[in-house]
This record gives structure tokens, C-alpha cells and sequence, in this order.
């Protein structure tokens, strides 16, 4: 008889566990594998959801996730203001699309031959910008003409000129791939300048690549 019980019990306890339809089965310690934080791709605004296996004494179900904060109870909230966003840009034929973000940085060939610069060669406020933005960020090093006369350039030699033989004719994929990853001793910049203000650099660079400034 004993073992008739031992066996219905294991029996009942394996049938309780099968999950099918909209039943997901029996959970053990559910605590441990359901997520407190909130989820912004997971929102359950029924508070009584899933009452019955809270540990819990607060009157909310274990399968709640909204947060009560927020208007609507939503768990994903609009960027701030000001908030950088990603971008795509054309590439190649026009027809193929790629973040040019998410190329790696010994991709350096590849940028130089696909990278396209959104802004207009020749728009004096593109070029304004971008010449405002190299004062800020490029002139230390590579000086505010691109003479590679910088301060920074005179205690560690080797900045190049941009009108020089090697340098006057890059790419403007080639010129958005360094500032964006670094090359030899010059750092990444990815982290500090907007994709749009690289290329407005670029427009700028492209300009003292040919004698101007």
C-alpha cells in the first residue's frame, strides 16, 4: 500500500509539472528564476499575477513587472533630452545599409572604400562646424591649420601633416574610420564625438588636405 501511495504521489507530482496550452506547469521556487528588475520588453500590470506563489507579503504577484513610478506603469521611458542616437548610413551602392558603427577597428580598408559622407562637400555651415569641432578636439595634436604642429604633436613626434603625400589622399571613409577608432598613437574618439560631428571633422579635414583652412 505504501508503495501504491509512493508511486501516485510521483505520478501526480510529474503530471502537475507538464506544461500544455496556456498552462505553464508547476514552478519550483519561483523566486529564484523570475526576474525583480523591471523589463522593458516584459511588462505585466496585473498586480494579483501569479499571487499564489509570491514569498512575499505585499499584496503584489510574483509575475507582476510594471514599475508603478512611471506614467502608465511602463517600464521602458523615452530617451532624455539631448540623447545621441544611432544612426544608419548609406553605403556602397545606395542600396545596402550598415552601422557604421559596428565596424571593427582593423576594418580600416573597408571604411576607406564604403564609408560615404552624409553632409555635402562644399556647405560652408558643415565646414563650419566641423572647423569649430577640430579646434576643439584635433588642433592639439595635429595643429589648426593640420601642419601636425600642435603642442601636443611637438613633445611626441610623428602626427602627420594632412596635405602630405601619405595623408592628402584618404578617403573620407578612411579620415571617418581613425577618428572614430584611432590609428597608431592618435586614440579612439568614437566615445566623444557624435557620428554626425565626425563627418563634419571629416568635411573640414578634407579641406586642409588640400592646402586650405
Amino acid at each position: 500500500m505504501r508503495i501504491f501511495l509512493y508511486s501516485f504521489s510521483i505520478a501526480a507530482l510529474l503530471v502537475s509539472c507538464r506544461p500544455g496550452g496556456d498552462y505553464q506547469g508547476t514552478e519550483y521556487a519561483p523566486n529564484m528564476y523570475h526576474s525583480v528588475a523591471y523589463e522593458p520588453l516584459k511588462q505585466i500590470k496585473d498586480k494579483s499575477a501569479g499571487n499564489w506563489v509570491s514569498s512575499i507579503d505585499d499584496n503584489v504577484g510574483e509575475y507582476y513587472s510594471s514599475n508603478p513610478n512611471n506614467p502608465y506603469e511602463m517600464n521602458m521611458r523615452l530617451p532624455v533630452e539631448n540623447t545621441i542616437p544611432r544612426r544608419r548610413y548609406t553605403m556602397g551602392s545606395g542600396d545596402v545599409y550598415f552601422e557604421a558603427e559596428r565596424i571593427h577597428k582593423d576594418s580600416l580598408a573597408y571604411s576607406a572604400a564604403n564609408l560615404k559622407n552624409p553632409f555635402p562637400e562644399g556647405d560652408e555651415m558643415v565646414l563650419a562646424d566641423g572647423k569649430e569641432l577640430y579646434l576643439t578636439f584635433c588642433s592639439h595634436c595635429h595643429g589648426k591649420t593640420g601642419g601636425a604642429d600642435g603642442k601636443v604633436a611637438a613633445m611626441y613626434p610623428g602626427v602627420p601633416k594632412y596635405d602630405s603625400r601619405a595623408i592628402k589622399g584618404v578617403s573620407e571613409g578612411h579620415i571617418y574610420h581613425v577618428i572614430t577608432h584611432g590609428k597608431g598613437r592618435m586614440w579612439a574618439h568614437g566615445s566623444q564625438i557624435s557620428p554626425d560631428d565626425r563627418w563634419r571633422i571629416v568635411r573640414y579635414v578634407q579641406k586642409l588636405q588640400k592646402g586650405e583652412s
